[in-house]
C-alpha cells in the first residue's frame, strides 16, 4: 500500500502529532517560566548568551525568526531591560544587540529551567530514545 492507498488516520499524521508534542512542551515551559518569559524570548537571550553582540537581523537568523517576530521579541526583551542596544561603531545605520547586566545575570537560572523544560519533556523516554528521538527532529529541521 502506498500513501494514497491508506485510509486517513489522524493519529497517524505526522504534523498532529508534532502538535500534541509541542502543545505538552509548551505546557512543561510555561509551568517552569510562567509568564515571564515566552519561547522566543527565551531563545532570543539563550541564543545572545551564546554567540554574544549581533544585530538583530542575525539574531532573527540563529534563531529561525522572521523580521517582524524577532523584532517584536527584541522590543520586548529591551522594555523588561534584559537586553540593550546600540549603534554599531563601524555602520551608524544598524543596531547592535547584547545582553544586558540583568539580562546576562539571568543566563545560569534561564538555562537551568530550559533543561527542567527539556528533561520532563523528554521524560517518557530512555536515554536512547531520546538520542534517537533528537536527531530525527534535528533532521526535519
Amino acid at each position: 500500500m502506498t500513501g494514497d492507498d491508506r485510509p486517513y488516520r489522524l493519529d497517524d499524521q505526522v504534523g498532529y502529532i508534532l502538535r500534541l508534542a509541542s502543545q505538552r512542551h509548551a505546557s512543561l515551559f510555561l509551568a517552569r517560566f510562567g509568564s515571564d518569559l515566552t519561547p522566543t524570548q527565551f531563545a532570543a537571550m539563550a541564543r545572545l548568551g551564546e554567540i554574544g553582540q549581533c544585530s538583530q537581523n542575525e539574531l532573527g537568523r540563529q534563531t529561525a525568526m522572521d523580521v517582524a517576530t524577532i523584532k517584536g521579541v527584541v522590543d520586548r526583551l529591551r522594555a523588561k531591560g534584559l537586553v540593550s542596544q546600540m549603534s554599531d561603531p563601524a555602520d551608524k545605520r544598524r543596531s547592535l544587540l547584547s545582553l544586558s547586566p540583568r539580562g546576562a545575570a539571568m543566563l545560569a537560572d534561564l538555562h537551568a529551567k530550559g533543561n527542567t523544560v527539556t528533561e520532563d519533556t523528554l521524560d517518557p523516554l530512555d536515554v536512547a530514545e531520546r538520542e534517537v528521538f533528537l536527531s530525527l527532529l534535528r533532521k526535519l529541521g
